[in-house]
């Protein structure tokens, strides 16, 4: 008897267990910000046929802005090739948010960058440090997910993207 519910106790422990993985495979609904101070909801950015990359960053994080760097050159390849979006979204307190813009302007990002700055889409997605990225497909499921970034990481990302994309 006693073996029969110690069974029973770990197949319902593996049952909640895999609930919970799969409701975390869906982006979350939250708010966060554009620059501007305009509210979007991140699950908005999913659109059908569209790959959305995001990658969660800070000003002070020295691999985030060298992961940036290394996409910049290879991304309109990538929106060209693979039909997808990246969404740079900082993690800076509302007092460092002043330096993303310049930031952004002399690295010349072409991306779209939006603000985390409660962090509650980060919290919502349980996670600590940044850089963090996610591939969320077109029905706002995350389909992919790294964290932190050594050179060549980008490469492994497109590699996954080209898979996405059936290329």
């Amino acid at each position: 008897m006693k073996k029969l519910i110690l069974t029973l106790s770990f197949a319902l422990a593996f049952v909640f267990s895999s609930n919970i993985l799969t409701a975390q495979d869906k982006m979350p609904s939250v708010d966060i910000k554009t620059l501007e101070g305009k509210s979007v909801n991140i699950t908005d950015f999913a659109k059908e046929g569209q790959l959305t990359v995001i990658s969660f960053w800070a000003t002070w994080c020295t691999p985030c802005k060298k992961e940036l760097d290394a996409i910049a050159d290879i991304y309109p390849d990538w929106q060209e090739e693979y039909n997808m979006e990246l969404l740079a979204i900082t993690i800076d307190d509302a007092r460092a948010l002043a330096k993303v813009r310049p930031m952004v302007a002399q690295k010349n990002w072409d991306y779209t960058i939006l603000s985390d700055a409660n962090q509650n889409l980060m919290q919502a997605l349980s996670f600590q440090t940044v850089p963090q990225t996610f591939i969320m497909d077109g029905k706002g499921n995350i389909v992919y997910s790294h964290s932190g970034y050594v050179p060549g990481d980008e490469y492994e990302l497109e590699d996954k993207l080209a898979e996405l994309a059936g290329k």
